[in-house]
């Protein structure tokens, strides 16, 4: 679950930080305090898109970093997948500037998709028009998937996988399919470009020996140099003052001559003979290479030529020798495919006929599995629906075949009736902005009962909503709550009362700036909060006990 989240310099944010709690986390305040802007940082730190202009001082970046509890789950393979430690918690962080961002995890730098692909794992968020997504019908196929994924997943990736067999088959057949004049334009230039490769004569690591080879050669002058002038300081008399073989040896002679005083110098002149020998050999290694690697012009314009032979084919046709020879070989299956053309298409025909047989039979299995999961999810989203205050309502989940794609043939429509004696129909024709919200609140519910997310965001599941379905709408959240964590800003005190934590966002002047602040409520404060939030601009003594009751009421509700 998330246990803190920290943002500094974000929007109206100067510098908070919020230690969230198990069950129903409830976010409050009056309107432009700055409540969606806590999400909005949660989401941009992971991975949302976001814009630069979220920077409140310039002179500094953004921040925002969340720590979530480790717990396990997908979300350890997701990292172990990444190569990234994870012990007790789980850190994300993004930092944002002008000029770009930075992401982390776990102190390890990572992608935006990266950052995405672990938040899937940890949270989910449901932003304030994401109900309207439920007017796609993409949207709805996607719902289904999710609630029937241990029967439904594997089916899809064999269909998916054998899509992409079946496009391949498809897009070789349209590439066949050409006249005899453009055809014998391919064979030629094939034919090129094979002699061309095949004559190179390519030897695996032959370009990293010729740049070397080539340093080696373009830098000789100045090696030769530096070799001569290293070999006169350890020569023996040879231009330099005092070259340092003669002041080892003259070192020698003078130790040696004072050795037999004592037994103990017999150690040091060991190690003084040891010296002259390594600078005699030394100077001798130099000397031989020097003799044996005169410059060649003739050479240096050889190894020149060859590498930029290499370079011209990598340039060509890929930008390793290992990459050059693969193209050879696809060149060369291509070219054998167009001199026996009719032969080539017969077997891609025939390849496409039997790709498509299993596709289609797949696709089949994959429309049968999801249609009894349909069943299933729709009753289910039926009977949240009725706890959600729909009383006299019909939800079915209808089917239309389309072409082929990587998730099947199946196009699936959310239906519904809200009103009795009146035919289901799809959601754009029936469903309000309120009605929609407490729908994918429903599919929230009943998704959160299927997976491992730990987290649940709402920013404002209440519009459009108020009286007893609002009451039904808290209770569901607070129901939610019991299995996992949730966060959820609202404008309804029936709602803010189940809260297991409250939090009040206001919005303060400090130092001629407008920022937006944060705090924990105690249960008193929740109770003044949840008064002014029922009783507008004039809080009563009728007003608070109102609200006294009410948080009293959610407590026993809570306790169910």
């Amino acid at each position: 679950m998330l246990i803190n989240l920290h943002v500094k310099n974000f929007a109206l944010i100067d510098d908070c930080e919020i230690d969230f709690k198990e069950g129903l986390n409830i976010l409050t305040g009056e309107t432009g305090a700055g409540k969606s802007i806590i999400i909005d940082s949660v989401g941009a730190c992971l991975g949302a898109r976001v814009s630069k202009e979220v920077i409140r001082d310039e002179s500094a970046p953004a921040f925002v970093e969340l720590v979530f509890s480790a717990e396990e789950g997908s979300v350890r393979k997701v990292l172990e997948d990444m190569d990234i430690p994870c012990d007790d918690q789980i850190i994300i962080s993004r930092r944002i500037q002008k000029s770009g961002s930075v992401s982390k995890v776990n102190g390890e730098t990572v992608t935006t998709s990266q950052a995405r692909a672990i938040s899937a794992c940890l949270i989910d968020i449901h932003g304030q028009h994401e109900h309207q997504s439920l007017l796609s019908s993409a949207k709805h196929l996607e719902i289904l998937d999710e609630y029937g994924k241990e029967r439904i997943a594997p089916l899809k990736e064999k269909v998916s996988a054998l899509f992409g067999e079946y496009s391949d088959c498809k897009r070789d057949l349209a590439e066949c399919s050409m006249d005899d004049e453009s055809r014998k334009r391919e064979i030629s230039f094939l034919e090129y470009e094979i002699k061309e490769i095949e004559e190179a004569g390519l030897k695996p690591g032959e370009d990293e020996d010729l740049e070397s080879e080539y340093r080696r050669l373009s830098n000789g002058s100045r090696i030769m140099e530096s070799l001569s002038e290293v070999y006169e300081i350890t020569g023996t008399g040879r231009g330099s003052e005092r070259p340092i073989g003669d002041a080892v040896g003259d070192a020698v002679r003078r130790l040696s001559s004072v050795a037999d005083f004592d037994p103990a110098m017999s150690g040091l002149l060991e190690s003084l003979n040891n010296i002259e020998s390594l600078t005699s050999d030394f100077n001798r290694e130099i000397s031989s290479y020097m003799s044996g690697n005169e410059f060649s012009p003739e050479e240096f314009n050889r190894v020149t030529a060859r590498l930029d032979l290499v370079n011209d084919l990598k340039a060509k046709f890929g930008n390793t020798i290992e990459k050059i020879m693969s193209s050879l070989e696809e060149k060369k299956g291509r070219l054998n495919d167009l001199n026996n053309l009719e032969e080539h298409m017969a077997d891609l025909r025939s390849k496409l006929s039997r790709v498509e047989k299993e596709l289609s039979a797949e696709c089949a299995g994959l429309t049968e599995i999801r249609k009894a999961e349909a069943l299933k999810l729709s009753n289910a989203i039926k009977e949240s629906l009725i706890d959600l205050n729909f009383l006299q309502v019909e939800f079915e989940i209808s089917f239309e075949e389309t072409d082929y794609s990587a998730r099947g043939r199946d196009a699936v429509h959310f239906l519904i009736s809200t009103n009795p004696g009146e035919p289901v129909k799809e959601l754009s024709a029936v469903a309000s902005g309120g009605e929609l919200s407490r729908i994918m609140l429903a599919i929230k519910t009943i998704l959160a009962g299927s997976d491992d997310i730990p987290t649940l965001i709402f920013d404002e599941i209440d519009a459009g909503i108020s009286g007893r379905t609002a009451q039904k709408v808290s209770e569901k959240l607070a129901l939610v709550g019991k299995d996992h964590q949730v966060i959820c800003i609202t404008h309804l005190p029936q709602i803010a009362s189940m809260a297991s934590a409250h939090y009040l966002i206001e919005k303060r002047v400090v130092d001629a700036a407008t920022v937006s602040e944060i705090r924990l409520l105690d249960h008193e404060e929740s109770i003044m909060e949840l008064a002014r939030m029922l009783g507008g601009a004039e809080i009563t003594d009728n007003v608070i006990a109102n609200a006294r009751e009410m948080k009293e009421l959610a407590g026993k509700i809570g306790t169910r």
